[in-house]
């Protein structure tokens, strides 16, 4: 690392919100609140940033430059620029005052020029500064302050993650990007483009491409001259896109000669104002930072102490003022969050590699009441993985590592000696993400009975919109930051190792330090269960459901092969085709694939819409959505959505699932995933079923090809029938839906009547189509504008369909008008079942945030019940198969529908089965239906 001089005035230039956004993101999953409900985290870690600099570097003169709202010369050159920014996040505008007022607090310059970014001026700063014989340090994470680097001016970037500040020269910047010359930043950054300033770049250019060409040919001037000596693609890329590389190079250099005057006095470091300090820490409730840095005792609890009192005062939980031993530690020291490591913390990780080593901690384990285990293999696929090792923990700090051989027949000798802790039912097993754990053990004929207790699951009942992942649960409630993966076996990519190929020293520190870390999150999680009233949904739902998605995803499900290619071939047919019809309504070859080339024939050629929307990017918007609504202004869109279907269907669906069908079993296996959906839907990948498509008679189709596993079976359906309407007339007790489901009714046709007043036999089938878009809207909090783009009517008409809804069934209006006043309340909602939402965003002044989360709040206890309500079937389901000894499986769970691999001989039998497990999975208002149907494919039978 570059050593600066210390024996010259010494310059620091913040770049505030290159800043201010990393302090705010970095407690992104522990946002830190105080009492008056304000989110403090940009502001503490933006005053962390200070400090870090004045107590350790000590400059001379310091400043903080801001980027102000006025347009530069980069939006006269390319409107486009930075077009792609979102907006900035609330709680972060709200915060901005404070962060002014903590700037003059703290007795720094700020400085900002209209018409010039941040780093225009830092750029201008530092080089006059140079000259005035400054050392001048440019605080920033943004790697285009390289191009500014010299002998007396270099980036610092803040410290980030445990690791401490990194200061990069002349020689850090050559070296990283491989150039002679620091100005040579500029060049590369010209050629990749930038996706968060919207620079475009060469298209297909990326960052190694660049750095080459750079290496190759000095600048892009001298690229753009040497195009005959530049192969295939990208030969064409940078001849079509000269002039996009030169605008690229230009807004991508930092300008040097911006008209700001700053007196030098305004720079020097001063004394901290402590009155105005002092005020702004009362008010942020910074009690510990005012005491340490102004000697003040400023009285009232620590943020997470209010949280607490709360919780025992009121029986509610603000779960977004939850954290970690860690968090709480953070506020007292008001230090820079410095994770935990196995370097830094005490433990003690036990390697077990022989017969007597492994006999004395079964025992061990034998005499315990709740254990964590994790497994090590070769592989993410539990089919094909192989076991490496195992790890176990009971107490904190501490575990076991035992090593397993390669040899399959030893392997399974160790797997046969922890069998007795495995099945044994009294000693409660902890995971993360236990399915996977259970399912390789399977392998070897073991099965993990017992009280399970998945850290994972848990928290996704906890906190259901955050991360699930044991890295971030250690990070964010531990303060700890665990071994990666990657540092044992490398990157992804051909040259990454098994797990088998690392050193045992080290899988034993990284394999025991997961049994450990989860070990101790359950410590965590278990109490937040209680106190979030999930607890029950837990062991009744999510737990029991593991075993069940386990049992499916290693069933599988048949595919017929043939057909797929018959369809695949059928599919390329159609689309040469339609392709050809295209081109011909056109006039003009074009390639359809391309949105740009579409937009410019339907708007510019065939001039469809003379009010056509733009993207970001400057082409025409030709999204399903913005096509659907000129289906009848030319016959061109029909066809090309068509076209889309079909290229849709075959690349996605008919051509890619025989590629997924498994060499051991001949059958494709989907994994479930329970922690994805906020809302507690599974959902699946590889394939992803929940999206195979059934609208359309072609995508229909897809089912097909979906066969039992042998001539013996057949497939059965079960499809709850307009579940999630159900649920509402349940929640809301409205009279007049509940009547209609109780009559078993048409809710749609009733919808109709109601609405236009009309008898129910006088319903017409438009009628009908209407009043169900508005029934199913209605759920997802449908606007008269949606409504009426939607069935394709006028707003007004739309308004008043809407209005006669709610005036018929006022129940309904009453349940959405509560959901949201609850949220706003609560800050969250809940199923049936207790399943929690929070919706931070509830009380946003942003109307359009708020409305999303008022959608949220009326969506999300439907959408969660009927979630839970399957969920619970297939654990009923499940049970009923395996007590009475049925051979047929359940195989599919693709939304509200299950699908089962049913032996002939035991239909008729199963089928009242599965129905009584499906109506009373939750007890409703009204009654529950579900339609069956059987059939020799997935389609006969749905």
């Amino acid at each position: 690392m570059t050593s600066a001089p210390t024996d010259k005035k010494k310059l620091f230039l913040l770049d505030a919100f290159a800043l201010i956004y990393r302090s705010y993101f970095a407690f992104a999953n522990n946002p830190r609140i105080n009492s008056k409900g304000l989110n403090t985290s940009a502001i503490f870690g933006f005053t962390n940033t200070l400090l870090e600099i004045l107590n350790k570097e000590k400059p001379t003169h310091i400043a903080v430059v801001f980027d102000t709202a006025a347009k530069t010369q980069r939006h006269v050159d390319f409107t486009e620029y930075k077009a792609n920014r979102e907006e900035m996040p609330e709680d972060l505008s709200l915060a901005l005052p404070y962060i002014f007022k903590l700037i003059e607090g703290f007795n720094i310059a700020t400085i900002s020029y209209d018409g010039f970014e941040a780093d225009d001026v830092i750029g201008t700063l530092a080089k006059k500064a140079e000259q005035h014989g400054y050392i001048t340090y440019m605080m920033t994470p943004d790697k285009d302050y390289g191009q500014l680097v010299s002998e007396n001016i270099f980036i610092y970037k803040p410290a980030r993650m445990g690791n401490g500040a990194e200061i990069l020269g002349v020689e850090e910047i050559c070296k990283k990007w491989e150039i002679e010359r620091v100005d040579q930043v500029i060049d590369i950054l010209g050629l990749m483009g930038d996706k968060v300033d919207n620079i475009p770049g060469i298209p297909g250019v990326g960052e190694k491409t660049a750095m080459q060409l750079i290496k190759d040919f000095g600048s892009i001037e001298n690229v753009l001259q040497n195009t005959d000596k530049l192969k295939g693609k990208l030969k064409e890329k940078v001849e079509a896109n000269v002039d996009k590389a030169i605008l690229s190079k230009k807004l991508a250099t930092i300008i040097i000669d911006v008209p700001v005057d700053v007196d030098e006095e305004q720079l020097i470091r001063k004394d901290l104002n402590k009155e105005m300090l002092s005020e702004l820490f009362k008010e942020l409730e910074f009690r510990q930072l005012a005491s340490r840095l102004l000697g003040e005792d400023i009285p009232g609890k620590l943020e997470n102490e209010s949280a607490t009192k709360k919780k025992k005062d009121t029986n509610q939980i603000d779960m977004f003022a939850l954290a970690s031993d860690t968090s709480q530690e953070a506020e007292a020291t008001e230090e820079p969050v410095v994770y935990k490591t196995a370097e830094t913390v005490l433990h003690n990780y036990i390697l077990v590699t022989t017969a007597e080593e492994r006999t004395e901690l079964v025992n061990k384990l034998m005499q315990q009441k709740s254990v964590c285990f994790d497994t090590e293999t070769t592989d993410l696929d539990t089919f094909f993985a192989e076991l490496v090792g195992m790890s176990f923990s009971f107490k904190e700090n501490e575990a076991y590592y035992v090593a397993v051989p390669a040899d399959k027949q030893e392997a399974q000798q160790i797997a046969n000696e922890f069998k007795p802790f495995f099945e044994s039912e009294s000693i409660e097993k902890i995971a993360q993400n236990i399915k996977y754990d259970y399912m390789v053990l399977l392998n070897y004929g073991v099965t993990v009975k017992g009280k399970w207790f998945d850290t994972m699951l848990a928290h996704y009942l906890i906190q259901p919109d955050m991360r699930h992942g044991m890295d971030v649960l250690a990070e964010t409630y531990l303060g700890y930051q665990p071994i990666q993966i990657d540092s044992l076996i490398g990157k992804k990519g051909k040259n990454q190792l098994s797990m088998r190929d690392v050193e045992l020293e080290k899988i034993k520190e990284y394999a025991a330090e997961d049994a450990d870390v989860t070990f101790q999150l359950k410590q965590k999680f278990e109490p937040l269960l209680n106190e979030t009233f999930t607890k029950s949904i837990f062991e009744t739902v999510e737990i029991p459901l593991v075993p069940v998605l386990a049992q499916m995803e290693a069933e599988g499900v048949n595919v017929d092969v043939k057909s797929l290619e018959v369809f695949s071939q059928e599919l390329a047919t159609d689309i040469a085709v339609i392709e050809k019809e295209i081109i011909e309504l056109a006039g003009t070859n074009f390639n359809i694939a391309s949105p740009k080339q579409l937009g410019d024939i339907l708007f510019e050629v065939l001039k469809i819409d003379e009010k056509a929307k733009k993207t970001k990017t400057g082409q025409y918007a030709t999204g399903e959505e913005v096509l659907a609504k000129l289906v009848n202004k030319h016959p061109i869109i029909n066809k090309i959505l068509d076209f889309r279907e079909l290229v849709k269907l075959k690349n996605t669906y008919v051509d890619a699932l025989p590629l997924l069908i498994n060499s051991k079993t001949g059958r494709i296996h989907t994994s479930y995933n329970q922690a994805v959906a906020a809302t507690g839907r599974l959902s699946s990948n590889n394939p992803n079923l929940q999206n195979i498509p059934i609208r359309t008679e072609k995508g229909r189709l897809i089912r097909k090809a979906f066969i039992p596993r042998n001539q013996d079976s057949v497939l059965l359906s079960a499809d709850y029938s307009q579940i999630e309407l159900r649920v509402i007339a349940s929640l809301s007790g409205d009279a007049g839906m509940i009547e209609a489901f109780n009559n078993h009714e048409d809710i749609h046709t009733a919808t109709a009547a109601k609405v236009w007043n009309v008898p129910f036999d006088e319903v017409t089938k438009d009628m009908r189509s209407k009043a169900k878009t508005v029934n199913f809207g209605i759920i997802y909090g449908i606007s008269a504008f949606g409504l009426s783009e939607r069935i394709n009517i006028s707003r007004t008409e739309a308004k008043e369909i809407i209005e006669q809804y709610f005036e018929k069934y006022a129940g309904v209006k009453k349940y959405m008008d509560e959901s949201i006043l609850k949220a706003k309340k609560d800050g969250f909602v809940e199923t049936m079942l207790g399943r929690r939402r929070y919706l931070r965003d509830i009380n946003s002044a942003n109307a359009v945030v708020r409305g999303f989360a008022e959608r949220n709040a009326i969506n999300a206890p439907i959408q969660g019940t009927a979630a839970d309500m399957i969920k619970i079937a297939m654990i009923n389901t499940f049970k009923a198969l395996n007590d009475n000894g049925f051979k047929s499986k359940m195989i599919l769970q693709v939304h509200d529908e299950l699908v089962f691999d049913v032996y002939k001989n035991e239909v008729e039998t199963i089928k009242p089965l599965i129905k009584e497990n499906m109506q009373n999975a939750i007890k409703l208002a009204v009654p529950l239906e579900v339609e069956l149907g059987s059939g020799i494919n997935w389609l006969e039978a749905h």
